[in-house]
């Protein structure tokens, strides 16, 4: 048997010596020493790597299961031309797929070739002659760097990992704003309470602190470009009768400050947001026309990639972000959750409490599906997302009694020209309905409950009699057969 062994330095070609079994305890002492490794294998054939880019150009067609053109050639020239009639052990099963496909060569990979590998591995340096441990280690370092290079900047999969940071730097920036302008109301609260009820928005509260200071400066300060006027009246007059304390210049500059960063933070926050959207649009244009560019950014960093997302199925979708509640309730036998991250989605907050666990469903199947074709797709357009998010409107519309909509006979188009619209069934007519005197209702309804409780009183009284005659009887019937047994005795 041929053992091809892939190294850094390049392709290795082994013959396994007579005698030598394919099990861990053998192998084991096989190559325990380098003596004892030369005996079980002899080295028949080696292919060097000229530099770096071809042994990484092999690394990765390895690690796909292709065959390089080197592999192909040193092959071709070690077997195919010598008529070797050995089986070769492969390293990767898919590998060892190709080679007979395209060479006819008959390939073996099981855990007793694992075994060989590994033995081959631990004695490389004395089975391959003329190569050091030294430079072994230096080549392995390097190739593993450019590697992890080539991986990092070509790997379809890691396109979407700009989406996956911009949403979490968007989620902390949420966090700390909420956090920040509190701050801002609560410490500007001391001087000025009144003003945080007069203000609701938060960004023009800060920016109204900013252009203001002090508030006894609020008379005289110009607020048009920031509050509607009816606002900036009533906070001007608020400011005359506040009843906050005293504040001094050197506090004002601090909140001033902390003030300066909300607005900072608020506007690097759009930023964010257009730049996410535009991520969003060019790697998941479906995904982001049926729920959104946040909620498809949220399924894409709680997947990992795009890619995983596109392996979920739709009920694994559709709870995507509730993963707590769903081991809960299969802990506690309750039911399990509806939706997770879908919830935010606009269908399922359009819809009533009653409907949004069938809406989650329904767009959860769509999702999973337009995810399916912005990942693996070869050209990237909207027509898919913009059909599927016609049907699921549609369904929506169903389901809240609007417009009853149905596939039409043929079923063959796709989106929203697959379905016609139903006439409404007819409703009830309240017109008809005749409407009677309230006030006399009202009186005759007084009567016959008077007239109900006099007859159940009249009941009670009935019972009662019948009940205390029915008694008496029984105790004159009890008292005259002792009356009879008395006599009788008497007699005797």
């Amino acid at each position: 048997m041929l053992v091809l062994f892939e190294t850094p330095a390049g392709y290795a070609l082994f013959k396994v010596k007579k005698g030598v079994k394919l099990s861990e305890a053998d192998l084991a002492d096989v190559f325990a020493t380098p003596d004892a490794a030369n005996e079980a294998v002899k080295l028949k054939g080696f292919h060097k790597f000229e530099d770096t880019v071809e042994a990484l150009t092999a690394a990765t067609a390895l690690t796909e299961g292709k065959l390089s053109k080197g592999l192909k050639s040193f092959l071709k020239d070690n077997i195919i031309s010598k008529e070797v009639q050995d089986t070769l052990a492969v390293p990767e099963a898919k590998l060892g797929t190709v080679i007979k496909e395209k060479l006819g060569i008959q390939c073996v990979y099981d855990s007793g070739v694992q075994e060989l590998m590994r033995g081959i591995r631990s004695q490389l340096s004395a089975v391959i002659s003329g190569l050091r441990e030294s430079d072994l280690t230096a080549m392995t370092l390097g190739l593993a760097h450019s590697l992890s290079r080539y991986k990092l900047k070509f790997s379809p999969d890691k396109v979407d990992t700009m989406i996956v940071q911009a949403i979490a730097l968007l989620d902390d920036l949420d966090k700390e704003l909420n956090t920040y302008t509190m701050r801002v109301r609560e410490w500007y609260g001391w001087h000025f309470p009144e003003l945080g009820k007069i203000i609701t928005d938060n960004n023009a509260f800060v920016r109204t602190v900013l252009t203001t200071g002090n508030r006894k400066n609020m008379s005289s300060t110009d607020l048009s470009e920031i509050l509607p006027e009816e606002v900036e009246q009533d906070a001007k007059e608020a400011a005359e009768i506040s009843m906050g304390t005293e504040i001094s210049n050197e506090d004002l500059d601090h909140i001033k400050s902390l003030a300066e960063q909300v607005l900072a933070i608020t506007e690097y926050r759009a930023q964010l947001y257009d730049y996410l959207k535009n991520r969003m649009n060019a790697v998941a244009p479906n995904l982001t026309v049926m729920v959104g560019e946040l909620v498809g950014a949220r399924l894409i960093a709680h997947a990992g990639s795009l890619l995983n997302l596109a392996k979920h199925p739709a009920s694994t979708v559709q709870i995507l972000g509730a993963e707590k509640a769903l081991f809960r309730a299969l802990k506690t036998k309750h039911d399990t959750p509806k939706y997770g991250l879908l919830y935010h989605a606009s269908v399922v907050g359009q819809s009533q409490p009653k409907n949004k666990g069938k809406m989650s469903r329904v767009l959860a199947a769509k999702t999973s599906l337009v995810a399916r074709v912005d990942a693996l797709a070869d050209e990237s357009n909207v027509n898919i997302g913009l059909d599927y998010k016609a049907k699921v409107d549609a369904r929506l519309r169903q389901l809240e009694g609007g417009e009853v909509v149905a596939a039409t006979k043929t079923g063959a188009a796709v989106g929203p020209q697959s379905f016609e619209t139903v006439p409404p069934t007819q409703q009830y007519n309240t017109a008809t309905d005749a409407v009677m005197d309230v006030d006399s209702d009202d009186e005759s309804s007084k009567k016959k409950a008077k007239k109900a409780k006099k007859d159940k009183s009249d009941k009670d009284k009935k019972k009662k009699k019948r009940s205390a005659d029915a008694a008496d009887e029984d105790a004159e019937e009890e008292k005259k057969p002792k009356k009879k047994k008395s006599k009788k005795s008497k007699g005797e």
